[in-house]
């Protein structure tokens, strides 16, 4: 399993919205993008597909741009790479017997794969995400003192 280009551009543009949450004020896409470097136009793709996914909302006018619909705390990672991704453990509507056994077994530990790191990503929070980058960014500050 791989983290997509598209879903950790995404990750990061939700933890820049997740770190300006309490002040209430959308973020442009040209913050964002400058803030976690990301392509504007591919940033402007992936913050549409989270609004329609219910994960952040747009705000029009002068001092609009992209909200979380909901404290950090509340967003689920599983939701957002569901969204993104369309994840989901795919069971086989075929006959056994129709398949080979090989890749039969093949299969079955590839969902079962699936449905341990789906049940991990359904654990975290993007304030769990915060959280841990605010604790790596204070380890990197007293490495360097």
């Amino acid at each position: 399993m791989e983290l997509s280009c598209k879903s950790e551009y995404a990750i990061l543009a939700l933890l820049e919205m997740a770190a300006h949450y309490e002040s209430g004020e959308p973020l442009q896409i040209r913050q964002i993008a400058a803030q976690q470097n990301i392509p504007d136009r591919y940033l402007e793709q992936l913050l549409a597909t989270l609004r329609r996914g219910g994960i952040v909302k747009s705000q029009r006018g002068s001092k609009g741009g992209y909200l979380l619909t909901r404290e950090p705390r509340k967003i689920i990672l599983f939701e957002i790479f569901e969204c993104l991704e369309g994840l989901e453990v795919n069971t086989c509507e075929e006959n056994v017997n129709s398949k080979r056994v090989d890749s039969f077994v093949i299969e079955e530990i590839w969902q079962e794969a699936s449905r341990a790191a789906n049940s991990v990503l359904q654990k975290y929070t993007l304030q769990d995400l915060c959280e841990k980058r605010d604790s790596r960014r204070h380890l990197d500050i007293m490495y360097y003192i």
